[in-house]
């Protein structure tokens, strides 16, 4: 699965990027996010419930935050296992611009999923993606901007 997108924020560069690498701003905005902690510099340990389609399960797992260059860009590789529904991991290229009082935020995701869930089809996989990551990103902008 393969997933672009640019979503605009009402929030500086800084402040958006300061949301973006804190496990409590992060923990609120991850749609089925039951856990997230930081477990070394750049790496955090996560638990996320998420239903696809019908496959329902709690995805355990670790995001390493690499290639930094604050507070413009990093790259966010991670694995999910959740159990008989199968697992999930990839990777997203994330880089921030200010533009104005807003700050565009691009992504670029990359993913493979197994188990039940590849399974069910990428349509259901990519409309499920998206609307996940339309969650995400309305939530941090209401965090992030009041």
């Amino acid at each position: 699965m393969e997933m672009n997108g640019e979503e605009r924020i009402a929030a500086s560069r800084d402040t958006v990027w300061a949301a973006l690498n804190d496990p409590e701003v992060l923990k609120q905005c991850i749609p089925g996010c039951q856990s997230l902690e930081m477990t070394g510099d750049n790496e955090m340990a996560a638990s996320v419930k998420l239903k696809v389609g019908p496959v329902s399960a709690t995805f355990k797992g670790a995001v390493i935050l690499e290639n930094i260059n604050a507070p413009e860009s990093y790259t966010i590789t991670g694995e999910g296992k959740g159990g008989i529904a199968g697992f999930a991991k990839g990777g997203a290229d994330v880089a921030l611009r200010q533009d104005g009082d807003e700050t565009v935020v691009t992504y670029a995701v990359r993913a493979k999923v197994g188990g039940k869930l590849a399974q069910l089809g990428s349509r259901l996989i990519d409309s499920t993606s998206k609307k996940l990551a339309g969650q995400f990103f309305e939530s941090l902008g209401e965090v992030v901007g009041g």
